[in-house]
C-alpha cells in the first residue's frame, strides 16, 4: 500500500474513531498497557538490537541516549497510559452555549483534529505516548520514527495496533511509516493529513516546516534558560540549575544557558562550579563569568546553541531586564525559569519572558506533559496558534459549532420580523457526539 492509500485509510478510520465513546477508548488503552507488559522481553530485545546497531554506526551520543528503551522507560509509558485512562475524555465538551433566539441554540463543542502525522527521531517511548494520546483524543495517527529505532518501533506499533483493533477501535486508525522516502510522500498528503508534529533536531524540524502545506505544530529548538536573580537563595539556585541541566541532558527542556545577576555571582558561581565539576559539565562563560570561575570563553554562537550534552554557557547580567532581554533574543520560546525570593521580580520575569513555559523557583525539566498531568505529550509547541507548551489531550482537539433550531430561517431576521437575543446559557450540548 502506497503512502497516499495509507493516509486515505487512516483518514477514513479517524472519522469513525471520532465518534468512539470514552468506555471504548479506555478499554483499548488498558489493552495496550496489558499487551506491552506481556511482551516486555520482545520489546527490550528489539531495542537492544537497535542500540547495538546504532553504536556500530556511530550515531551521536544524545540520539543514542534517546534511543534506549529499557524496563524503566517501559514502566514510564505504562504509567502514562494508566494516567490517560483516568483523565476526562477531551471530546464532546461544550465550550460555549448561546441562545440566539427562542428555540435556536448555538453550541461550541470539542472534536478531534482528524489525522495527525508524527515524525520523530529516536525515542521509541514517544511512539507509545503519541499513539495513546491520539487514541484518547479520537485522532487517527501516522507514525514515522527514525531508522535507528526501526525494530523497536515496529514491535511497539504492531502490538499497539493489534491491542486496539481487538478492543473494537476502527481498523486502520494507526499506521507506521518506515522509510526515509515515506517522509517526503507524507508531506504531500494535505488532502488526508490535518496536522504534522515533528520531534527532532532543529535542522530536521525546519525541513518539515519548509516542505509541506500541512499545518505544522512543534518547536525547532529547545534553548532554555535559568536566571539566578540577585535575591535568590544560593543553595536552592544550585540545586535547580544542576537539575535543569543534568537530570537528563539530551532533551529539549534541559537548560542550555545559565544567567546570573552580578550581585550574587561571587557567591553562587563558585558553588555551582563545584557541583558542575562533579557531573563533568563543560562550562563556557562570558568575560565576567571568567573573572569568578575558571571556564572556557563563550562565543556569540554559544548563546544560540542547543547542546543536548554535558555543556553549558553562562552569562553574568547586570539586571533582571537584561536577563529577560537576553532570553527573548536568544531563547526558543520553550522553557525559562527564574530563581528568586522576590515575588515582584518573579512576576516581572514571568510576564515579560515570551515563552510557552515560564517558571519560578523550579527546574526547567518540569515542562513535560506527564508532569503537567496530561498523561503524556505528543510534543512541545513554541507557536502561538491552537496549542502552546506541552501538547497533551487538549492540544489534539479542536471544536465545531453546532446549531439547533426549529424551522428557523435567516429571512425572518433580515426582515426584522424576528430579532436575535444572544443570551448566554450554561448548558451542555444536548445530543452528545456519536
Amino acid at each position: 500500500m502506497n503512502i497516499t492509500e495509507t493516509c486515505k485509510r487512516v483518514k477514513s478510520a479517524s472519522l469513525r474513531l471520532a465518534a468512539a465513546d470514552s468506555e471504548l477508548k479506555n478499554k483499548a488503552l488498558l489493552n495496550i498497557a496489558k499487551v506491552l507488559s506481556e511482551n516486555k522481553d520482545k520489546i527490550l530485545k528489539a531495542n537492544q538490537e537497535d542500540v547495538e546497531r546504532s553504536k556500530s554506526e556511530n550515531i551521536p551520543a544524545p540520539l543514542l541516549k534517546r534511543l534506549r528503551f529499557d524496563e524503566a522507560k517501559l514502566n514510564e509509558v505504562l504509567d502514562g497510559i494508566h494516567s490517560l485512562v483516568r483523565l476526562d475524555d477531551p471530546v464532546g465538551k461544550t465550550l460555549l452555549s448561546t441562545e440566539l433566539d427562542d428555540g435556536l441554540e448555538l453550541y461550541k463543542v470539542t472534536c478531534p483534529i482528524g489525522v495527525t502525522g508524527i515524525i520523530f527521531e529516536s525515542r521509541p517511548d514517544a511512539l507509545v505516548q503519541i499513539s495513546t494520546l491520539c487514541l484518547k483524543s479520537g485522532n487517527g495517527v501516522l507514525l514515522k520514527g527514525g531508522s535507528e529505532a526501526k525494530l523497536t518501533n515496529r514491535v511497539l506499533a504492531d502490538l499497539i495496533i493489534s491491542a486496539t483493533e481487538s478492543a473494537g477501535i476502527p481498523e486502520g486508525w494507526c499506521s507506521l511509516l518506515e522509510t526515509r522516502s515515506d517522509i517526503n510522500e507524507l508531506l504531500k498528503q494535505d488532502k488526508y493529513v490535518d496536522l504534522l508534529i515533528p520531534r527532532g533536531s532543529n535542522e530536521f524540524v525546519r525541513y518539515i516546516m519548509n516542505n509541506t502545506n500541512i499545518p505544522v505544530m512543534g518547536h525547532a529548538d529547545g534553548i532554555c534558560h535559568c536566571y539566578i536573580d540577585s535575591e535568590a537563595d544560593p543553595d536552592m539556585a544550585v540545586r535547580i540549575a544542576i537539575d535543569s541541566k543534568t537530570q537528563y541532558v539530551a532533551v529539549c527542556n534541559a537548560m542550555e544557558t545559565l544567567l546570573v545577576h552580578r550581585d550574587i555571582a561571587g557567591v553562587f558561581l563558585p558553588e555551582f562550579k563545584k557541583a558542575a565539576d562533579e557531573r563533568n559539565l563543560e562550562l563556557f562563560g562570558c568575560s565576567q563569568t571568567i573573572s569568578y570561575i575558571d571556564v572556557s570563553p563563550a562565543s556569540e554562537d554559544d548563546w544560540k546553541t542547543e547542546y543536548l550534552d554535558y555543556k553549558l554557557s553562562i552569562k553574568v547580567v547586570n539586571s533582571l531586564d537584561e536577563a529577560i532581554d537576553h532570553i527573548n533574543r536568544y531563547g526558543s520560546g520553550h522553557t525559562d525559569s527564574i530563581v528568586t525570593a522576590n515575588s515582584e521580580h518573579a512576576a516581572h520575569f514571568m510576564s515579560l519572558v515570551d515563552s510557552g513555559n515560564v517558571f519560578w523557583n523550579c527546574s526547567t525539566r518540569f515542562s513535560d506533559g506527564f508532569r503537567y498531568g496530561f498523561g503524556a505529550e505528543v510534543g512541545i509547541s513554541t507557536g502561538k496558534l491552537h496549542a502552546r507548551g506541552p501538547v497533551g489531550l487538549d492540544g489534539l482537539v479542536i471544536y465545531k459549532y453546532m446549531l439547533i433550531g426549529n424551522g428557523h430561517i435567516v429571512a425572518d431576521y433580515a426582515s426584522k420580523s424576528r430579532n436575535f437575543k444572544h443570551n448566554k446559557m450554561n448548558k451542555d450540548f444536548p445530543l452528545g457526539l456519536k
